[in-house]
This record gives structure tokens, sequence and C-alpha cells, in this order.
């Protein structure tokens, strides 16, 4: 892995959106989203007047965007914040395949949106479009035909590859779906040649501990904001 790339996973929404999702993205060399269809993930090169003014030329009054890295922009009063949490960043920089687990796990399709949107509502893994999931392949795990665990892969910085939408519904928990789905992921990625990596919420003692189990490391910890554009 070259320095570049680690670089660009300080400001790893910019950097997927300027490069890899250039083609899924609007803006310029200043500021840049997902379509609002596919992801309410943003971007802008740097935290300076101009780069926020790019960004609010990009996004609708009444849409919604995240913003994540070190150096997150000061929005301004045509802004409100939604809410603040800070992320912790993991690579899986160990080359060593996970077990798949022996769940029978499908591909998710379009078709599939509707129940994925109804669990990501339900367990809150992060934003969720109609269209998120052309970002990468997604997979799921069903009981009695009811879709009740996913995982799959959306931003991609260089030769690393976000492992995300990592949930599983309450009612199927302690069942290790949510360990072989991320098993699968991992190893699509690393016969790929590419280095897994993540974002959990920095309080979520639970999570970081299970992926800190599959051999991810904490690389840096930075803030997320989830706002709104009101006018």
């Amino acid at each position: 892995m070259s320095d570049s790339d680690l670089r660009g996973l300080d400001n790893p929404f910019w950097t997927c959106l300027a490069t890899r999702h250039a083609h899924l993205a609007q803006g310029d060399a200043l500021a840049r989203r997902y379509l609002p269809e596919i992801s309410v993930l943003a971007g802008v090169s740097k935290s300076a007047p101009a780069n926020v003014a790019a960004l609010n030329a990009l996004v609708g009054v009444g849409d919604e965007i995240v913003l994540v890295g070190v150096d997150i922009p000061k929005l301004p009063s045509s802004w409100e914040t939604l809410h603040t949490l800070k992320l912790t960043q993991m690579l899986r920089s160990e080359r060593t395949p996970l077990p798949d687990g022996d769940e029978f796990v499908t591909t998710l399709g379009p078709s599939d949106v509707p129940e994925m949107a109804a669990l990501v509502e339900l367990t809150h893994p992060g934003p969720f479009r109609p269209r998120t999931i052309e970002l990468g392949t997604y997979i799921g795990i069903r009981e009695r035909g009811r879709l009740v665990a996913m995982a799959g892969e959306r931003t991609w910085t260089g030769d690393f590859r976000e492992v995300s939408a990592i949930c599983t519904h309450p009612d199927a928990q302690r069942r290790g779906y949510a360990r072989s789905l991320v098993g699968r992921v991992v190893n699509r990625m690393l016969r790929a040649g590419q280095t897994p990596y993540l974002h959990v919420e920095s309080g979520n003692a639970v999570a970081i501990d299970v992926y800190r189990r599959l051999s991810f490391v904490r690389r840096t910890e930075f803030p997320a904001l989830f706002a709104k554009r009101i006018g």
C-alpha cells in the first residue's frame, strides 16, 4: 500500500468520489457528492470557503449529506446539523482469508432494495438510498424468505475497499451472521488484491471487538457530520 493511498483514507469519501467512483458523482475539483439517489456521502478536497460554496451548489434545499475526514469544513447557516459522531477507521492488512461460514448466502440485487432499506431503517448501519446497491456487491442471509442480515461494499480508495452496511435484524442476532457475511465480503476483496477497511462508530465497543477478532486494526479516528441544507 502506498503512502498516497493511505493519505487518501484521511478524506475517504472525497478521494473515492474524485477517482474510483467519479462516474457516480456530481461536482468538480472543489466538492463532489454521489448522485442523490445513490448516496448522501459527499466530500471536499480541502476545508476552505470556495469548497464550501461549491458543496452548497451541489445540494438542494431539504437534501442531506454526510461528511467525514480529518478536516471537515464548517458549514454556513444555510445548513442544519442533524448530528455528529466519531468514527473509527479500521484496516485489515492481514491477507489470510476468513472462514465463510455454513450459512446460505445470496447476492442481493435491485429487487431486494426495499427489504434492504427496511433492514437499514431498523438497524442503522449507515445511510442507504435506492441506488446504493450500485456501489458494490451486497450479500445477505434470509430466514423463511425474510432478509435478516446483509453486508456489502461501498467506497473504494486506491486498492482499499470499504466493507459496509453490516447489519442483522434484532430477531436474528447472536447467530454469527455478521461474522459470516463480513468473512465473505473480505475474502472477495482479498481475491481481487484489495485491502479491506471499514468505519465504525467509536462508541460501539462490541462491534470494534468483533472486527479486531477478524484481524481489522484501528488506523485513525475522525468526525462525521450529518447535515441538511435548509436555505
